[in-house]
């Protein structure tokens, strides 16, 4: 049976992983590709607060699942696995290797696992956009009626997360919960996952520093962009850490500095948010020196263990 040659790293953001990434994939002479494991880099015209690959970056190293759809459509978990699974085996039909990079844990769990995920349910989808309109409250407390573990899971004013749940629960006549089991449970190692970590105190100061020159240069401008196009951006696309302060200025004129300093206050918490998410995983091994997670990148494409376990 072929091998599937295939390694991931991860880590928060701004932690230096996509540097590490793209060495590593330039120095295998176009035997590594990578795969971003992000959930807004899937949007085309969304670059600069995404951290997306420049197009010299690009024009270096093979880059997949980048700018897959419009900022005005829907991307959901389930398309972005069935993407990654048709880009991996591309690269794997060329004869090269996989190397899966990102912070977005809930993609990366659902590529690198292969997650069974819940369904669509468009009506029912549907039905429950037009009640958040003017009762989210209610919604919330059907949730916590039907399932009360999955309301437990999220904050009562986050809409999208409760629709979410009542759209799978009531489609699928299944609590929303009970598909998180793959998530509370880390089974054998399937894809060896290797992670930088870094000292909070410098990933603040880097996290602002990388802010304010996407700031110099445009942010603002692709915000406005964006939010200008006949479609606008969908309510997922609107959530992206950096855009969803920026809007504010732009759509209702909310001060400039301090939607920047919202925007670099929100990274940080994300940056929290991604490391405390990886460290619930114990498979994933933990690098602070960049160049030895590179030599474990290398070690792992090129020995025995850098294959996926199926």
């Amino acid at each position: 049976m072929t091998r599937h040659v295939a390694a991931a790293l991860v880590g928060p953001t701004a932690s230096g992983k996509s540097a590490v990434a793209h060495q590593v994939a330039f120095e295998s002479n176009d035997q590594v590709e990578l795969l971003c494991v992000d959930a807004m880099t899937v949007y085309r015209g969304m670059d600069l607060a995404t951290a997306k690959p420049t197009w010299s970056e690009r024009s270096d190293v093979s880059y997949h699942l980048l700018d897959l759809v419009d900022p005005s459509e829907e991307f959901t978990v389930a398309q972005f696995q069935s993407a990654a699974r048709v880009a991996a085996n591309d690269v794997w039909d060329a004869g090269h290797a996989v190397l899966y990079v990102g912070g977005t844990g809930l993609y990366g769990r659902a590529v690198l696992d292969d997650l069974t995920l819940p369904g669509q349910y468009p009506e029912v989808r549907a039905a429950l956009d037009e009640r958040a309109r003017d009762d989210l409250a209610g919604l919330y407390a059907e949730l916590e009626s039907l399932d009360p573990l999955a309301a437990s899971r999220m904050e009562p004013t986050n809409e999208r997360r409760i629709v979410r749940a009542l759209e799978v629960t009531l489609g699928s006549e299944r609590a929303f919960s009970s598909y998180g089991e793959g998530l509370v449970h880390y089974g054998p190692v399937r894809v060896v996952q290797v992670a930088l970590q870094s000292d909070f105190e410098q990933l603040d100061v880097r996290i602002a520093s990388r802010f304010h020159a996407w700031m110099e240069e445009g942010l603002l401008d692709e915000v406005t962009a964006l939010a200008s196009t006949p479609g606008g951006m969908s309510r997922t696309a609107r959530q992206a850490v950096g855009y969803r302060e920026l809007l504010r200025h732009v759509e209702d004129g909310v001060d400039l500095d301090q939607c920047v300093h919202d925007a670099i206050i929100a990274s940080r918490r994300l940056a929290r948010r991604q490391r405390s998410w990886f460290l619930r995983d114990p498979r994933i091994e933990w690098f602070d020196d960049p160049s030895k997670a590179r030599a474990r990148l290398n070690d792992v494409l090129n020995g025995p263990d850098g294959f996926v376990r199926d």
